[in-house]
């Protein structure tokens, strides 16, 4: 066979004497070279020779410096002939060499890929959701992981076969992880229904966005957001559509989880408070107002509590609210909460005076010794 004879000729043979880098490089991209001309690829489908090239090139592969590996994985990333097992070997390779492997070589199969999900590193997760065509096996061991990057990565593959079933976890995720809002918005299976779930957790650009693509009804949009927010602060419906009141210490610990994985993903930012509040969860814009602060979730609850709204001014200076947003935080807090924190008209004025040329530190250390005698 041509094959069999190009890799014993005299060339090849000197190179693989050799030790060098520079030699072991040319000897593998040698190869490489015969398998794509001509017949070779064919020929290399062959049990004997997958056996002869399987062992060549992992024994190559073992000892090869970081670049060889690198170009060899571009060089077989599209390859059919390749054997199976250096596919694996490379795709599990940092992330760099494995990346074009993963993102299209027909040979590896969905247990490869789901075998990646489970012993790789999250940038690895992250290139297999991001696989043109992933198959619904593969999808569904992503969303049994529910790894907020991963799924995020997912929901932007618009070739992935994603089932109706599918979709619609993620767009329930998007509730909770708002990275997963912006691609999902622009998903092609979007349906008119997860649409409007949708539109109750996305902000100002991609509601519109979303109203515009889908038509969405004005009335049916009043009546998602007003259920999405009832049933973010008091509890979600059963199987049988009653609401199910969350009590206290169940809605507070869940609160607490989900600003602390917001926070541990970087997703926690100034922004999110005014949307809390918009959304009517008070005892979240609390929680994540401490977060963002380090303070004392205690302490900030006396301070809406109480008729010192300057104080709640500091806190939001420290945490880089902007002067021109606070007279609008401050009025929905008001509205939440019962008219506190109290003052009027004149302690809006003073609470505005929280935001002087001070720096956050400053800030921040005023509203923790002046929380202390509230």
């Amino acid at each position: 066979m041509g094959l069999s004879v190009a890799i014993s000729s005299e060339g090849l043979l000197e190179l693989a004497k050799s030790r060098t880098p520079a030699d072991r490089e040319r000897l593998l991209l040698g190869v490489v070279e015969l398998c794509d001309a001509g017949d070779g690829a064919g020929a290399a489908a062959s049990p004997q020779i997958q056996a002869l090239l399987n062992s060549i090139f992992l024994g190559l592969v073992a000892g090869a410096e970081r670049e060889i590996r690198k170009r060899l994985a571009d060089k077989l990333a599209t390859a059919t002939w390749a054997p199976p097992a250096l596919i694996n070997v490379l795709a599990l390779d940092e992330i760099e060499i494995a990346r074009p492997v993963i993102a299209a070589s027909p040979l590896l199969k969905d247990s490869d890929l789901i075998r990646l999900l489970v012993e790789a590193t999250i940038e690895h997760q992250i290139e297999v959701a991001r696989r043109p065509n992933l198959s619904p096996a593969v999808i569904a061991a992503i969303l049994r992981a529910a790894e907020p990057a991963v799924m995020t990565a997912l929901a932007g593959n618009q070739t992935a076969d994603v089932v109706p079933a599918d979709l619609k976890r993620l767009v329930d995720a998007a509730r909770e992880i708002a990275a997963l809002r912006s691609p999902l918005s622009r998903h092609p299976k979007l349906t008119d229904e997860l649409a409007l779930q949708l539109y109750a957790w996305v902000g100002i650009a991609l509601r519109q966005a979303l109203a515009e693509r889908f038509r969405l009804d004005p009335k049916a949009i009043e009546t998602a957001v007003a259920q999405s927010v009832q049933e973010a602060y008091h509890g979600a419906a059963d199987d049988r559509g009653a609401v199910v009141m969350a009590r206290d210490g169940e809605r507070e610990a869940m609160e607490e989880r989900l600003i602390e994985k917001l926070h541990a993903a970087g997703q926690l930012r100034p922004g999110y408070l005014v949307r809390a509040l918009q959304e009517g969860r008070l005892s979240l814009f609390v929680i994540a107002l401490a977060t963002l602060g380090r303070f004392e979730t205690d302490h900030i609850q006396r301070v809406i509590d109480s008729e010192r709204p300057e104080l709640l001014g500091l806190a939001c200076a420290a945490v880089g609210i902007d002067r021109s947003v606070f007279p609008s935080i401050l009025e929905l807090v008001r509205g939440l909460n019962g008219g506190f924190p109290g003052g009027g008209l004149d302690g809006a004025r003073r609470a505005i005076g929280a935001f002087g040329p001070v720096s956050a530190h400053v800030a921040a250390t005023a509203f923790r010794q002046a929380a202390l005698s509230v």
